[in-house]
């Protein structure tokens, strides 16, 4: 009698899930905390199947961070256009999204969310806009004309808002006349092993090649300079400061439209051999890490990302309780806040830290835990994966 044949079961293949293309439109890629994150954020998504490649509308200061980004395998193009009624500006917007051929586009910052949500709009791809800033135009303004475009622009054209914290999501429902359902929030991340790694020698070799002498007590600010950073508050803090520590020197690492106001404030002052303008630097890292404290004076602040990589670092960290910096820095446990435009205020607070090393020390251990629990990028990289993913399947089952 012959054996029956058995039927091999072949379990189907399932098929290989395809990757999600999307597309980072910008304002610019110059040295701004917006254009700065996406450096460590875009080579990230690589790991979730999220294909990233960079669109900057305008060149600043030579789009300095357009180097890193190709440095780390993305592909990046700068289309040149200047002003926002610039004639044929949508167009040359729309064509650089139908070249690129995206499942989604990622608009940052108000020019880029204006052209890149109309153009995504009319191309049939869905689209989110982040919200990095705090917008608060004069009325009448050409900023407040152009934050109106902004606002229907994100009311009728994109499918999700993101805000890179609770403060500037609450501002942008009240101020766009969104509706809650289309934003949400996510915090953005940084890098931890960048910002948390030991440098020995940094303390030193930077000092040296900033003329800091190596027993000086170093505060330090990285931002942009803008007059709405509040770094003028520092400088009118820092005559009292010297009076009791005269080795005290102020780090400035950054530049901008600002800097020849400070550099003139700075000589008003008689303060020129305690203060250091750095530039614009690639290593911040490294410059914290020379550091002994770290101050954010600014006047507006959506989420102050540098705030979070001072923590990381190991820095006591003074900043002003402005937009969503209390949802970084819990004050008088992980740092301290004050209240903006008050150099007095900031004065006293240094002299707090300076004045208690082991209170400041135990700030700075609680900070670096707090950063580390609730900053690291790789969650906000997993988070915006998911978003682009619903958009597609959302847009594949019209």
């Amino acid at each position: 009698m012959t054996a029956p044949t058995r039927r091999l079961r072949i379990a189907p293949q399932e098929e290989p899930r395809s990757d999600t293309r999307v597309l980072f439109l910008i304002d610019s890629l110059g040295p701004g905390g917006a254009e700065r994150l996406m450096v460590d954020l875009l080579p990230r998504l690589r790991q979730h199947r999220v294909v990233p490649t960079v669109v900057a509308i305008q060149e600043r200061h030579g789009n300095l961070v357009a180097d890193s980004l190709r440095g780390a395998g993305v592909t990046v193009d700068t289309i040149g256009i200047q002003r926002l009624r610039e004639r044929g500006a949508l167009a040359r917007v729309t064509q650089a999204i139908e070249s690129a051929m995206p499942d989604v586009v990622h608009t940052q910052l108000e020019f880029s969310s204006i052209l890149g949500s109309i153009a995504a709009h009319r191309l049939g791809i869905p689209s989110i806009s982040t919200i990095h800033t705090l917008d608060r135009p004069r009325r009448f303004s050409r900023d407040s004309a152009r934050f109106r475009i902004m606002a229907w622009t994100l009311r009728h054209r994109a499918q999700r808002v993101i805000a890179v914290s609770e403060s500037a999501r609450t501002h942008v429902l009240a101020r766009a006349g969104l509706h809650k359902s289309k934003t949400m929030t996510i915090h953005n991340g940084i890098d931890l092993t960048e910002f948390a790694r030991e440098r020995p020698s940094a303390r030193s070799e930077v000092r040296k090649q900033l003329g800091i002498a190596r027993d000086a007590v170093v505060v330090a600010t990285v931002a942009v300079l803008r007059q709405a950073k509040g770094i003028d508050d520092m400088l009118d803090a820092l005559p009292f400061l010297l009076r009791r520590h005269p080795d005290l020197t102020y780090l400035i690492v950054g530049d901008g439209p600002h800097r020849s106001a400070l550099e003139e404030h700075v000589a008003e002052r008689g303060i020129a051999g305690s203060v250091r303008f750095a530039g614009t630097r690639s290593d911040v890292a490294t410059m914290l890490a020379a550091s002994d404290v770290f101050v954010h004076p600014s006047h507006a602040e959506a989420l102050p990302t540098v705030v979070i990589e001072a923590m990381t670092a190991g820095l006591p960290v003074i900043a002003t309780n402005v937009g969503g910096t209390p949802e970084i820095i819990e004050s008088g446990a992980t740092g301290i806040l004050v209240p903006p435009h008050s150099s007095r205020l900031l004065a006293d607070a240094l002299e707090r830290i300076l004045e208690s090393p082991r209170q400041a020390r135990a700030m700075a251990n609680a900070a670096r835990r707090t950063a580390i629990d609730r900053f690291d990028i790789d969650r906000q990289v997993a988070r915006l994966a998911d978003e682009y993913r619903v958009l597609v399947a959302r847009r594949e089952a019209r």
